[in-house]
């Protein structure tokens, strides 16, 4: 699989908002350009204008650019403080400019918000004629106000090409968590679940467990990794390997001892393997299919090494670690 596109994404800053969703977004994103190689994946903070803003409790940070400098692949907008229908009106009365600046933003720009954030896109005309959800409480209110918004309050998360809405302060999770899985590899989507401890982290068999890391400290490892993942199995030799990473055979074997603690043989075989895994859990294919998808010699062979390794069969793997 290639690397994803570049990807700007606008974390947007206005006074009063709660800035926790936009921190955990940008640990995300970073976590997913790592473990995927994504170049020019890039967090930017914006606001209305530049400089600093006052968020909520007391913290105060800075908008880097205006929200209108360029043409983003996507804005966060995260919420404010608000538990009832009068604090709700209030705090969107005080965001005027945000709601202007909101509306003068490109349709084609995509808005991912969720919680109170739901109730700003509102306000400023960007939900209209899509499907939205949010936080139940803000169900009657925003109902009344926004009719021309396809309102799905029994639904946690709705989405579409240009808005994706999310209810509760934590909503930014299932938002990223769907852009995420269509941008990078499914094997690279769950390392991060993993290693973020995201919600309901989903288990392996602990032979893959030496593959659990971000390879941030040691870029050969993360780039063999990547490639071992987007080349057929029958093509992972140490001298095409080597090759394609532009070193010798023996500079690599040396290379991967040193920084895995094993055999880069072992280590190629884990990688693929534990791709395998990661198709027959989420992939809804059978052994078969996948061994053709990932390039191995013959079904019956992928079938032999994956015991070997796991000493569980393909069906026997899916029975045990599938949710």
């Amino acid at each position: 699989m290639p690397a994803p596109a570049p990807l700007d994404v606008a974390l947007l800053l206005y006074p009063e908002c709660m800035p926790a969703g936009l921190f955990a977004a940008a640990d995300l994103l970073t976590a997913a350009a790592l473990r995927s190689g994504a170049r020019g994946w890039r967090v930017h903070w914006v606001g209305v204008k530049p400089g600093p803003v006052a968020c909520a409790h007391g913290m105060a940070l800075r908008a880097e650019t205006r929200l209108d400098a360029q043409r983003w692949q996507a804005v966060l907008l995260p919420g404010f403080w608000a538990g009832t229908p009068a604090q709700l009106s209030a705090g969107l009365g005080g965001q005027l400019p945000l709601q202007q600046a909101l509306r003068a933003l490109p349709r084609s720009v995509p808005l991912w918000t969720w919680c109170t954030g739901v109730a700003l896109a509102a306000a400023a005309g960007r939900l209209d004629g899509e499907a939205a959800t949010g936080t139940w409480w803000m169900g009657a209110q925003l109902s009344r106000a926004h009719p021309e918004v396809d309102w799905q309050w029994q639904t946690p998360m709705v989405s579409s090409r240009r808005v994706a809405t999310a209810s509760g302060v934590h909503g930014y999770l299932p938002i990223l968590a769907q852009a995420l899985e269509r941008r990078i590899s499914p094997e690279a989507w769950r390392d991060v679940q993993r290693l973020m401890v995201l919600p309901r982290p989903q288990p392996a068999a602990s032979v893959f467990d030496a593959l659990q890391t971000l390879h941030g400290a040691d870029p050969l490892l993360a780039r063999l990794r990547r490639l071992v993942e987007r080349t057929p199995a029958v093509e992972t030799t140490l001298e095409r390997l080597a090759d394609q990473l532009a070193c010798s055979p023996r500079t690599l074997a040396r290379k991967v001892g040193e920084a895995a603690g094993m055999p880069v043989g072992r280590y190629v075989r884990l990688v693929k393997l534990h791709q395998a895994g990661e198709h027959l859990l989420h992939g809804g294919r059978s052994a078969a299919q996948v061994s053709e998808t990932l390039g191995f010699a013959d079904e019956s062979g992928f079938r032999r090494s994956f015991k070997a390794v796991t000493g569980l069969t393909p069906l026997d793997y899916v029975n045990r670690y599938r949710r």
